[in-house]
């Protein structure tokens, strides 16, 4: 059988009607959605099928999307015994893979993202912070433009590493905002302030740090299968390294593209989890060897099933 890795997506993959599907056709599913409901005291069968204003929200985002990607792949390992070599997550979806590995519940997990997302809007609480997407640019060139306007006092970092010639920035927005025809100057196509309230992955969120800690201290296991950290692109599977790792993650930049490209030639292809094919879509540029499957419902899961015993 072919040697497989599972992904998972970060924020910015949700939509209304994400795991409806599964809901409407898995018992699983649905005892998920309710035991989360019941967990966090949020209605996740309006809060993921209904239109609403929360779904936007960072601290009920980040739970909403987590709980999908681990309906996913819990539904996939009733119908596939089939073992990972890693499990890897873009940001937020670090998280879906620590529950993947074994390391952590999917409640607990589902908790601990809902607390994370607080935490994340409370440190930016008052700063006017944002985020910037970049395309069209070189890493060293984003890098070096950033470096010299924090020499100049401005607050802008670079947050995500997506693919080649696309990266995302966080800072204070009307930092970013400044730097636009800075960025287009330079050679970006792209380069647009995007409507959020909560710059992540940055120096802003350092105060997030030691308030999850705790949380991360209280609901991890002490090993698990290997899990792809976003900060070092390398493995980790103990408590330990995952507390140090995943707190550094809040203020670090996630380096998708770094993680996917060193460690591709390790498995066969790529399972992504949960709503949309996001990954997917970056894994056709990050390694074009290395086929990328998506299971975010009933049929997709079925024709990833297929291909597997191809």
């Amino acid at each position: 059988m072919k040697k497989v890795a599972f992904i998972f997506p970060g924020q910015g993959s949700q939509s209304i009607g994400m795991g409806k599907d599964f809901f409407e056709n898995s018992e699983l599913a649905k005892e998920m959605i309710s035991k989360a409901s019941q967990r966090l005291n949020i209605d996740f069968e309006k809060l993921l099928f209904e239109e609403n204003d929360k779904i936007g929200q960072t601290e009920y985002t980040q739970p909403a999307i987590l709980l999908v990607s681990s309906i996913a792949n819990a539904i996939f390992k009733e119908k596939c015994d089939i073992q990972p070599e890693f499990v890897l997550g873009h940001s937020l979806g670090e998280f879906s893979a620590l529950v993947s590995a074994g390391a952590i519940d999917y409640l607990d997990a589902v908790e601990l993202v809902h607390k994370r997302g607080l935490f994340m809007t409370e440190a930016c609480s008052g700063q006017d912070a944002g985020m910037m997407a970049l395309v069209g640019l070189d890493d060293s060139t984003v890098e070096n433009i950033c470096k010299e306007q924090q020499d100049a006092g401005k607050k802008v970092w670079p947050a995500n590493y997506n693919m080649d010639g696309q990266l995302v920035l966080a800072g204070i927005k009307a930092d970013l905002e400044s730097l636009v025809d800075t960025f287009k100057e330079a050679g970006a196509k792209r380069a647009i302030v995007l409507d959020m309230s909560v710059a992540s992955h940055c120096e802003l969120l350092r105060s997030s740090v030691e308030n999850l800690k705790p949380y991360l201290e209280e609901y991890l296991k002490d090993e698990f299968s290997p899990v792809i950290s976003n900060v070092t692109t390398e493995a980790y599977s103990t408590k330990d390294e995952a507390v140090e790792l995943l707190s550094s993650q809040l203020t670090s930049p996630v380096k998708y593209k770094q993680s996917i490209a060193a460690n591709a030639d390790k498995v066969d292809c790529f399972i992504e989890f949960g709503n949309g094919i996001v990954l997917k879509g970056l894994n056709r540029k990050i390694c074009k060897g290395t086929a990328t499957l998506n299971v975010s419902d009933f049929a997709s899961l079925e024709k990833v099933l297929g291909e597997l015993n191809d």
